[in-house]
């Protein structure tokens, strides 16, 4: 059995993909769900646009998965058969290793323990639990029970410039499996970001409008490598969405 992982700050998400990725099963099966592609910037970065994006979410896509995170039984007892898990929250997320381990946005992921239930590309529902969570760089570590699918390979260089095309795998809780496409809008967002007793130092700046669900999705460059994760839409001073959305990245 693999003993618990630790990590700090950002470096968690940067060392869990470094780590992780040189396990190698047999995938338990390929995309199989309708990912719908909407493209959010206009126009499209030149060299990449829709069509190319659209052909690149048939191989990122068994990366992803959804997710539904239940609390313990508050009376500490063990729940009868019949009886449907505390569901919380639920969000987006990918398999940085072909064993099952898959990160997310920590206030999807909420505490250490908390049970999970990923579906994946197969159509399959796989349980989990929640390994480690960062609540100050807004990252967690799910593991899953008897998965091996295909895990991100991460970009040699997350640092984009302006204007790049990406794009991102998630499930808004209002519609189905969808890739977004949009631009990088900065590589810093300057400040620290706080929402309850989750948040982040720094972000990508993101031309992108994500929904509710989406939170701990991948992000991908115009190559189908991973450069960072979705955890937040920005909003005005009225909470009217801004068509702009942070991504923590992949590396620091």
């Amino acid at each position: 059995m693999r003993p618990p992982m630790k990590f700090s700050g950002l470096s968690f998400l940067a060392f869990a993909i470094i780590t992780l990725t040189g396990c190698s099963q047999t995938e338990v099966g390929l995309e199989s769900r309708n990912i719908l592609v909407e493209q959010n910037a206009v126009p499209a970065a030149a060299g990449a646009g829709a069509q190319g994006i659209a052909d690149l979410v048939g191989a990122s896509g068994p990366t992803y998965v959804t997710l539904t995170v239940s609390a313990p039984d508050s009376q500490g007892g063990v729940r009868k058969a019949d009886q449907r898990p505390n569901a919380i929250t639920s969000g987006s997320g990918f398999l940085v290793d072909k064993t099952g381990y898959v990160l997310t946005a920590a206030h999807v992921a909420m505490s250490n323990g908390f049970s999970v239930s990923a579906r994946a590309a197969n159509g399959r529902v796989y349980g989990g639990v929640v390994v480690d969570v960062l609540p100050a760089s807004d990252v967690a570590l799910i593991k899953l029970r008897g998965y091996s699918g295909r895990s991100v390979s991460p970009a040699a260089n997350n640092c984009l410039a302006r204007g790049a095309t990406v794009f991102s795998l998630g499930k808004p809780h209002a519609q189905g499996d969808t890739a977004r496409i949009g631009q990088l809008e900065d590589m810093h967002f300057g400040r620290a970001v706080q929402y309850g007793k989750f948040g982040y130092p720094d972000a990508m700046v993101l031309r992108m409008n994500t929904q509710r669900g989406e939170s701990g999705g991948p992000l991908f460059d115009s190559s189908g490598r991973l450069v960072g994760m979705v955890v937040s839409t920005l909003t005005d001073g009225s909470g009217r969405p801004l068509n702009l959305a942070h991504a923590v990245p992949a590396t620091n």
